[in-house]
């Protein structure tokens, strides 16, 4: 039998139907290693161990977070296969879990790396394999270098720009202050020092009284302190992770010593500095802010807290609550979800990295107000903003203006 022009026509169609179906389906399933059809493989490092180990709850967050979105059912059908190891706040240990976890787990990406020295220690490893170091949980202001290191991307507002803040408030405030730092001797504490000093000006060298570090090797930060003291400041900046901020609130009591005291945004936490301390002796101390405070009663009837509070009840009851790390985890896993989803079936490195780098105004319910994450492919530093605190009674207060703009170099 003859086929008919009209059959040749339809069947032709049919073809080109299926075709361009076919090479649809191929044009939008694209993976790297560490993504298939049903699976993402996350690799983090975290200090569960060491003396940074208070942080250590970001990572067990994170993790309980996706197992919310697994029992969700994934991310556009993907489960989360969530890969952490501890490396006690060690560089060479870092170095060792991230060579582990690429080469060995074979992850997507590594996800907030903790820590200003161990992420430094793995950033040009992980470039050099061109596997994505995102939203590192650091704010050191070398983050946001896209032409350098195009692999490596900050999350929180960076070191720099926070105590350019403070020194801003400083000048205006208390203009003739004489100003003793403790900061810890490795990049992170170098990162906010530099950005004391680039905020006081010209005026640095003659407000500066004393610049006393301490290495996270020691087992208290007593002796420091009590030197600071002896040099009359009345004014302190404090550069500290938990561990040592909560041993400098109480010495500045224990000794008498009320300047007016700055507290970097790492250690601002109520659960792991601040409760620890003692409230009373943290009375009027001055710190900044992104996230909503867990412990503030104006946040209680809020759609963003009453989400992270169902969070915690069925994923994360043993999270403690006013523990500021927490909502960190619990945000920044946030950060993720919205990029691993952006990402839809074109899971490879390079555009993880592009969506990661294409956030407009994305509001998470753990930020403050008006403070919203943006990326561009010039700006690796996702959220810029953050407003100025005081500690009052049991929790934070916020007074001020959202404060914003990136430190630079």
């Amino acid at each position: 039998m003859l086929t008919t022009p009209k059959k040749l026509a339809i069947a032709s169609a049919a073809f080109v139907a299926l075709a361009a179906t076919s090479s649809a389906a191929l044009a939008q399933k694209k993976y790297d290693t560490g993504a298939t059809d049903t699976e993402i493989k996350i690799g983090n490092i975290m200090p569960y161990s060491g003396p940074a180990s208070a942080y250590g709850v970001i990572g067990k967050t994170a993790e309980a977070y996706f197992k919310k979105i697994n029992a969700e059912g994934g991310i556009n059908g993907r489960k989360i296969n969530f890969i952490s190891y501890d490396d006690a706040y060690s560089p060479p240990k870092t170095v060792e879990q991230a060579r582990k976890l690429v080469e060995s787990d074979e992850v997507l990406l590594v996800f907030n790396p903790l820590g200003t020295p161990s992420n430094t220690a793995i950033q040009k490893y992980l470039n050099s394999k061109k596997v994505p170091q995102l939203f590192v949980a650091t704010g050191a202001t070398k983050w946001n270098d896209p032409k350098g290191f195009p692999w490596t991307m900050g999350w929180q507002p960076n070191y720099q720009n926070e105590t350019q803040i403070y020194a801003k408030y400083i000048l205006k405030e208390l203009p003739n202050a004489k100003i003793a730092v403790l900061y810890q001797n490795d990049d992170y504490g170098k990162d906010y020092l530099k950005g004391l000093k680039d905020g006081l000006g010209a005026k640095a060298t003659s407000m500066i009284v004393m610049e006393e570090s301490y290495e996270v090797s020691e087992p208290t930060i007593d002796s420091h302190i009590v030197k600071l003291k002896s040099t009359g400041a009345d004014v302190f900046v404090n550069i500290t992770t938990p561990k040592f901020a909560a041993q400098a609130i109480k010495k500045n009591a224990e000794i008498g010593w009320k300047p007016l005291h700055f507290l970097n945004n790492v250690s601002a936490s109520i659960g792991s500095v601040m409760k620890p301390a003692g409230f009373e002796a943290g009375q009027g101390i001055i710190s900044s802010a992104y996230l909503k405070d867990t412990s503030d009663p104006q946040w209680k009837n809020d759609a963003g807290m009453k989400a992270f509070d169902e969070f915690l009840t069925k994923y994360f009851p043993e999270g403690n609550r006013i523990d500021g790390s927490v909502m960190y985890g619990y945000t920044v896993a946030q950060g993720l979800a919205h990029v691993l989803k952006a990402s839809g079936d074109n899971l490879t490195r390079e555009n993880v990295m592009k969506q990661a780098a294409s956030i407009k105004d994305l509001e998470l319910g753990g930020l403050l107000p008006g403070i919203k994450v943006n990326t561009s492919a010039t700006d690796f530093a996702p959220i810029s903003q953050v407003q100025l605190i005081k500690f009052k009674g049991e929790t934070w207060e916020r007074f001020g203006e959202i404060l914003g703009a990136d430190a630079t170099n």
